[in-house]
């Protein structure tokens, strides 16, 4: 029985949500009789538990080293002075890194993988290397492009793609070139660009069958036009993004745009809607007394929410994250608004903006003002994300299993 390890960077969510895609591609298309073994931390590690509840031999509890959280994602200065230092109750990443690659390779020595995948842990890529296990990298950067502000931040990417580089084979999450969204975030050197396959993006391939409508459902069916504002990321990031949004949302311009914020956070308490009267009230409330809304704000969006949601808003807008900007670009068309909060999230942003797919805004002024833009020019977007939508690779997943197929059969 062949033996796969997967190995999940557990800063956000994303990398969580690729692995556990391809989770479902793998079983359903890989032949060789396998098993998996997942190894993570932190909050990806309880939601292993959660997926894998009859499976917790296979589940292995490692600490990454992961950046110190600021008010606005990840603090530089913190993470550097957490490099030698303790800060926040974390001990010193030295002592942390050397731990974790030590246990992961107790890891490999006992479990004898035959092949690992690595989403973000590069850490692992060292230890297959050294090793001689076959590793696959699945990634959407590999040395960013960097504004002016983080150039000091060069000689440590340059170091991480290094060991990037340690696989096997790289796999990029997105469409081949041009319709790449990452492409600003990779910048790969000649001598590996050999190694490096496209393979589209991660979808989960989950058809959403609709039932019967919930209140929400009917609450935005008969307006004529509203933006949908999401919130991701791990806390300070959902954080920081609900507060940029509080202070566009009491700007003059945005008085008669209607909205909907998803918040992302399993919490009823935070379902409500503002009529335009300046009352809030319950979104059953809101549907029963057809009421005239401006706002609606929902912890959390079931599948079905989501999907009616995304197909009838005019817009969206997000920090710039590469999962929902290939969901909402490439598989809905709509145009977006980007609020970046990492340098990753304003090269995909910037990226989409100069092929008229959407706007980056990085200020109060920017972001209404893209507002306007979008309703202004929509034609103009509608029309270039049609031809990108032609060319949306969603089947990352299963030209993903099909390398991994072949990597057995050889």
């Amino acid at each position: 029985m062949k033996k796969i390890g997967g190995f999940i960077n557990p800063w956000g969510n994303g990398h969580f949500t690729r692995m556990m895609a391809l989770d479902d591609a793998i079983r359903k298309n890989v032949d060789d009789e396998f098993e998996i073994h997942y190894s993570s931390s932190g909050e990806i590690y309880q939601k292993l538990l959660k997926r894998f509840p009859t499976k917790k031999e296979n589940l292995h509890n490692i600490t990454i080293p992961t950046p110190v959280d600021g008010k606005c994602g990840p603090s530089v200065t913190l993470s550097l002075f957490n490099f030698l230092l303790p800060v926040k109750g974390r001990p010193p990443l030295v002592s942390v890194m050397a731990r974790y690659l030590m246990e992961e390779g107790k890891l490999y020595d006992k479990q004898k993988f035959d092949l690992v995948i690595n989403d973000g842990d590069v850490g692992s890529n060292v230890v297959a290397e050294k090793r001689g296990v076959k590793s696959i990298f699945v990634t959407n950067q590999f040395r960013p492009r960097l504004w002016k502000s983080r150039s000091f931040l060069y000689p440590g990417l340059v170091y991480i793609s290094k060991h990037m580089a340690k696989a096997s084979k790289i796999v990029v999450a997105d469409s081949p070139p041009p319709y790449t969204i990452c492409e600003y975030n990779l910048n790969f050197p000649e001598n590996i660009k050999e190694k490096v396959t496209y393979v589209g993006h991660f979808s989960n391939g989950k058809v959403v069958n609709h039932g019967p409508k919930s209140d929400l459902e009917r609450l935005v069916e008969n307006v004529d036009s509203f933006g949908y504002w999401m919130i991701t990321g791990n806390k300070s990031t959902n954080e920081t993004t609900s507060k940029k949004y509080r202070k566009i949302f009491h700007t003059a311009e945005m008085n008669k745009e209607r909205r909907i914020v998803s918040h992302a956070i399993n919490d009823p308490s935070l379902d409500k809607v503002l009529g335009k009267d300046g009352k809030t009230y319950s979104i059953s409330e809101a549907f029963e007394k057809h009421v005239d809304w401006i706002q609606i704000d929902v912890g959390f969006l079931s599948e079905q929410e989501k999907d009616t949601v995304l197909n009838m808003c005019k817009y969206a807008v997000i920090n710039g994250s590469h999962t929902a900007m290939g969901e909402i670009l490439g598989s809905k068309a709509k145009p977006i608004i980007g609020i970046p909060v990492y340098d990753e999230h304003t090269n995909q942003i910037k990226w989409a903006e100069e092929k008229n797919l959407g706007i980056l805004a990085t200020s109060i002024k920017q972001t209404t003002k893209a507002v306007s833009k979008i309703h202004d020019d929509y034609n103009v977007y509608q029309e270039n994300l049609i031809e990108f939508a032609k060319n949306y690779d969603s089947n990352g997943t299963l030209k993903t299993a099909k390398i991994i197929s072949e990597i057995f059969e050889n």
